[in-house]
């Protein structure tokens, strides 16, 4: 039996807080006045528990009373089954769904958390994150870790070797191996989130905007489990999330608007053979007509089999004009379909590798940039480029269709 398909990042990561069903929507409105009541009061005992937090010393009273009052807010942890875990662990590894991951776990247990990105100050230390000192590279913030790992007088380390937080329902991003390193011994810990109404967390959003959502929403659980997470690990790293993120602001600044947005005429119509077709397998078809206007060359087999994995179309686009995907191109439509590029089109496609002056060859890769940044670049004036040529030859050919259906 196969293993299940990874999912991409467009399951791993939300972008959207709101709820897409109606029935959701209107029980959110509903409680949106209650909810601003909500937010109001929590942000007023919110200070207090801060306060508090900080005048104690740590302690099992202390992990006690901020659990109480943090129920207040509407935060309640809940832990399966505590036997499990190791008391001579040193260093604990979870998977990472908010940005209040570590300041729950340690509600249950005393840890620290070393702060990788942000600024060190008191911002950072009020979030609950350990200051090392180290804005060197990893292997010297591994060894400042072993170092504070050999006092025995510390608390235990609590990593995430994620280093970006998901939406904990469809998979786990790529682990870094560097925590694995600090010592031979780890606790793994299971993280599940729940709240009601919206997403647990939405990608790309700061953390005072997830704090605010979490005093609005009438509660939030955080439940560490003793079993496994039931979700697949993929290949994808914090670098792979930034990358989407990047892409997703891209796409909704482009004026060629998506399938949703567009008016009927400029809708993909769907075939009448599909109409008993699974409605999977007509949204797969419909995301391939849209890669196949853009690369017309590509045959719109190879357009399905990469989207039944990607579930998007730009990552498909990009696969394949990254050459990720191999296929030969379709020759019928080479002499046909494609119309002779103006001037100032050619020369604006010599810069682009080829790929949209010869639009049927397979874009070159022998001069893919080294660096993430450039091959960024490339990346978007080449997509830039087959989406300007995408319309052109939409425009054309609705445009001889309007002229010869005209008296």
């Amino acid at each position: 039996m196969e293993p299940p398909a990874a999912p991409g990042p467009e399951r791993l990561f939300d972008s959207h807080r709101f709820p897409t069903d109606g029935f959701l929507l209107l029980a959110l409105l509903l409680y949106a006045p209650v909810g601003l009541c909500l937010l109001v009061l929590r942000l007023f005992i919110g200070v207090h528990v801060f306060l508090v937090s900080c005048a104690l010393p740590d302690s099992v009273l202390r992990r006690f009373i901020v659990r109480v009052m943090c129920s207040v807010l509407g935060l309640f942890v809940r832990q399966s089954d505590p036997r499990l875990r190791d008391v001579n662990v040193r260093v604990y590894i979870a998977n990472h769904v908010t940005q209040f991951d570590h300041n729950v776990i340690n509600l249950l247990t005393s840890c620290n958390t070393p702060a990788l990105n942000g600024a060190p100050g008191f911002i950072c230390w009020s979030r609950g994150f350990m200051e090392l000192g180290v804005t060197g590279s990893r292997a010297e913030l591994v060894d400042s870790l072993k170092v504070y790992s050999s006092h025995r007088g510390n608390p235990p380390l609590l990593l995430f070797p994620e280093e970006a937080a998901t939406n904990g329902r469809a998979g786990l991003l790529c682990f870094s191996s560097w925590p694995f390193s600090i010592l031979d011994v780890v606790q793994p810990v299971a993280l599940q989130v729940q709240r009601p109404l919206i997403t647990v967390s939405v990608a790309d959003s700061s953390w005072i905007t997830e704090l605010l959502w979490t005093f609005f929403v009438p509660f939030t659980v955080y439940q560490l489990l003793a079993t496994e997470l039931g979700v697949v690990s993929t290949r994808l790293t914090a670098a792979d999330k930034t990358e989407h993120m990047k892409r997703l602001r891209h796409t909704s600044l482009l004026p060629f608007a998506p399938a949703s947005s567009q008016p009927l005429a400029a809708r993909p119509r769907m075939p009448s053979s599909l109409t008993g077709v699974a409605p999977e397998d007509v949204r797969i078809t419909a995301m391939a007509q849209r890669v196949k206007e853009v690369l017309p060359h590509v045959p719109l087999e190879v357009i399905r089999i990469d989207l039944a994995q990607t579930n998007c179309v730009d990552t498909t686009i990009a696969n394949l004009l990254e050459g990720r995907v191999p296929f030969f191109p379709e020759s019928k439509e080479a002499g046909t379909d494609l119309p002779a590029p103006s001037t100032s089109q050619a020369a604006a496609a010599s810069g682009i590798q080829g790929s949209v002056a010869v639009p049927f060859s397979k874009p070159a890769t022998k001069q893919f940039a080294k660096s993430p940044v450039e091959r960024h670049l490339s990346l978007q004036e080449r997509k830039r480029a087959l989406y300007d040529y995408a319309r052109r030859r939409f425009a054309e050919k609705h445009g001889a269709a309007r002229a010869g259906g005209s008296p």
